[in-house]
This record gives structure tokens, C-alpha cells and sequence, in this order.
């Protein structure tokens, strides 16, 4: 993403962690400073979802997130509050951290009304849609969900062939 883009784009001086976190993002920071960018929804960080620009700094982030230490820390949610603790309290990763609009690479295909509901459902302009928790509900069926997006791509694939 060019870096003019993603000033543009940039979510600054709000809660890392929705919806009143003390740790908020930086509004100084410039888009060639970026090296992760992710989401957020109402519940906090999205790890479903995240662009990394390669390099050392991308490998000192992933080391730390899926550090043995945090991953047998027995946070409530796994990923998210390992990403959120490392995100919050290590300002070697505040520092290189965009929050960008959710629909941006994180719509959600599906109203999930405690992470935003409506508000946060897929839309024409977004760039990718996902389907949080699929699996794990009882009442929820991945291949319904996922067929009028499959439909939508498929019509559009052979409207542009």
C-alpha cells in the first residue's frame, strides 16, 4: 500500500483497544513508518486480517506475538489478547501500527451484532470479506454464508473475462 494511501486511511489518536483504552495510536506517524496494519472491531484488535511489510522488524513481531511465553499465558481470547497485549504495552510495535477502517480488508460476511453488527457487513466497495467464528457455531452453515459472496465474485470474474 502506498504510503500516501495509507495516511489516508489511518485511524489516529484512537483506542487501540475499543472502546476506551488508555494506549492509543499515534497521531504523528507517517505512512512509510507503517510496518502492520490491521482492523478493529467493537470487541478490539482483528488477527483475522493483517498486512506485515517483510523484513526484520516483521520477524521480531510475529517471534514475539507466538512467543511460547504468550501462548501459555491462558489469555480469555488466545490470539486477540496476546495481539492486544503486545500491541499495548511494547511501544516497538505501537510505534509501527496503522488502524485502518474495518471494511478496508476485514468486512464482515455476516451481522455479528456484538462485533459491530450491520455496520461492519460486507459492502460493494470493501476489499475482503470474512466470516468470523463459521465453525464454531452450531446454527451457522460456512457454505450458505458464503454463497451469494461466491456468487458476486463469479459473476464479476466472467463479466470482466
Amino acid at each position: 500500500m502506498a504510503p500516501k494511501r495509507l495516511e489516508s486511511l489511518m485511524l489516529k489518536d484512537r483506542p487501540v483497544v475499543p472502546p476506551d483504552s488508555v494506549i492509543k495510536t499515534f497521531s504523528h506517524l507517517r505512512g512509510y513508518n507503517i510496518d502492520l496494519v490491521l482492523t478493529q472491531d467493537m470487541e478490539g484488535l482483528c488477527q483475522e486480517s493483517f498486512v506485515i511489510r517483510q523484513g526484520d522488524w516483521a520477524k521480531f513481531f510475529l517471534d514475539s506475538w507466538f512467543d511460547p511465553l504468550y501462548r501459555t499465558y491462558n489469555f480469555q481470547r488466545a490470539e486477540r489478547h496476546a495481539l492486544e497485549h503486545v500491541v499495548q504495552w511494547h511501544p516497538t510495535v505501537l510505534t509501527r501500527l496503522a488502524i485502518v477502517p474495518q471494511g478496508i480488508m476485514n468486512a464482515y460476511g455476516v451481522d455479528i451484532p456484538r462485533r459491530g453488527g450491520k455496520e461492519v457487513m460486507y459492502k460493494e466497495e470493501d476489499f475482503v470479506v470474512q466470516f468470523p467464528g463459521c465453525k464454531v457455531g452450531p446454527n451457522r452453515n460456512c457454505e450458505k454464508e458464503m454463497e451469494s459472496y461466491y456468487k458476486q465474485w463469479k459473476a464479476t470474474i466472467t463479466r470482466e473475462n
